[in-house]
């Protein structure tokens, strides 16, 4: 976790994988595709899965296009828990220090998870 003023690119490197994490792939948004980044997961065993960036004044290749299609499927799994974060639960970090940010933002991933293990287990119950 940083403050709003880091770029979201430059934190890769800085501790953001974890290779206690059985799964070596990554996967991310274009913000985290550079030469850098690239070379630091190939170095460390991971597969990078970032999207690629259009190329500035001329459309993207349709193999890139493919590509980023396929990644934006696997990641679109994980989208609608911010969503629902961000909407439903109305979470909006404001706070002093990281520390308070990290509580509110772990308290918010609580919350959220008690609401689907409730909305599983009514579920289960009708059935």
């Amino acid at each position: 976790m940083t403050d709003a003023a880091a770029h979201d690119g430059a934190m890769l490197r800085r501790g953001l994988l974890d290779r206690s994490n059985t799964a070596s792939t990554v996967w991310a948004d274009s913000a985290y595709r550079s030469k850098a980044n690239e070379g630091f997961m190939d170095a460390h065993g991971f597969k990078s899965e970032v999207h690629r960036r259009k190329p500035k004044g001329r459309p993207m290749a349709p193999n890139i296009r493919r590509g980023n299609t396929t990644r934006s499927a696997v990641r679109a799994a994980v989208e609608p828990v911010f969503s629902h974060q961000k909407g439903a639960m109305a979470l909006t970090v404001r706070t002093v220090g990281i520390a308070r940010a990290k509580a509110k933002i772990g308290l918010a991933n609580l919350t959220y998870n008690i609401r689907r293990l409730v909305f599983h287990e009514r579920r289960a119950g009708l059935a």
